[in-house]
């Protein structure tokens, strides 16, 4: 990394998380914009990232060629498609760039491309970037294990109509947080998608619900409710910039350490 500056590659740069990375970028001190793609055919290839974006020129063309900007940049910060991710995570580790991943619902072979990848360079993956977020995780863990299971566990997300996956990443890792702090694996009591005649709710199980409609940039909501009580946490997102905002310090931390698979814990010295 230059001594004075953070390099910084976005894909996705047409979309509006994309977009929203770029205007964080630009705005940071000590960070630049090197490089941004789309993929290949996209109506936006050749536009300036910053024009697209909202700002003035940056000199920065939109391009279909990732391993150009990895070459290009010291960090990425990636959240496209489970597929993309993928691959860039198999780039990063070729060209020696820092892999910050908040793309969701990734699927086992995936998830196996960046734990390789991983070997070789620092990657931070995180089911959400914002470090309020990481805070309610946090809270989430603690509160379940003080709580037995006569309290059950509720979460509830809301999204914009064109999310694609559901529960989000956010929701199911609230799950695990709460899974975790029962000392229980979530893949064996989650219950998501109720529907007719359920029967009574098992005890121990945590519960998804998701709700997708308008714009909504991201609610979520764990609920502990017990015969007499209720308690909720919960944490609402207005601005995608409460993510690029995680992801800019994921990469700030990311760069120079060593090769590993971290997360937003990590990053913010929960495991310390």
């Amino acid at each position: 990394m230059a001594a004075d500056r953070l390099r910084i590659g976005v894909p996705g740069a047409a979309g509006r998380m994309g977009a929203t990375l770029i205007k964080m970028i630009t705005d940071a001190d000590g960070a630049e914009l090197v490089a941004a793609t789309e993929t290949v055919g996209h109506v936006a290839l050749g536009s300036d990232a910053g024009v697209l974006a909202g700002l003035g020129p940056l000199g920065v063309p939109i391009s279909d060629d990732p391993a150009a900007m990895f070459s290009a940049a010291d960090a990425v910060l990636d959240f496209t498609l489970p597929v993309a991710t993928a691959r860039h995570a198999e780039l990063a580790a070729v060209h020696n760039a820092s892999l910050i991943i908040g793309t969701t619902g990734i699927e086992a072979a995936q998830q196996a491309a960046l734990n390789t990848a991983s070997a070789t360079v620092p990657i931070v993956q995180a089911p959400n970037m914002s470090l309020c977020v990481n805070l309610l995780f946090r809270l989430a863990e603690q509160v379940a294990a003080a709580l037995d299971e006569d309290y059950d566990i509720e979460i509830v997300e809301m999204h914009h109509r064109h999310k694609v996956d559901a529960p989000s990443g956010t929701a199911l890792g609230l799950g695990r947080a709460a899974a975790s702090g029962r000392g229980v694996k979530l893949d064996e009591v989650a219950i998501s998608g109720r529907d007719g005649i359920t029967g009574e709710r098992e005890r121990g199980s945590i519960g998804f619900a998701a709700l997708r409609g308008g714009d909504v940039v991201g609610d979520h909501t764990i609920m502990f409710a017990a015969e007499g009580e209720r308690l909720e946490l919960t944490h609402k997102s207005s601005s995608r910039l409460t993510y690029a905002r995680g992801a800019l310090a994921a990469a700030r931390w990311a760069v120079g350490r060593e090769p590993g698979l971290y997360s937003m814990t990590d990053v913010m010295g929960f495991n310390t």
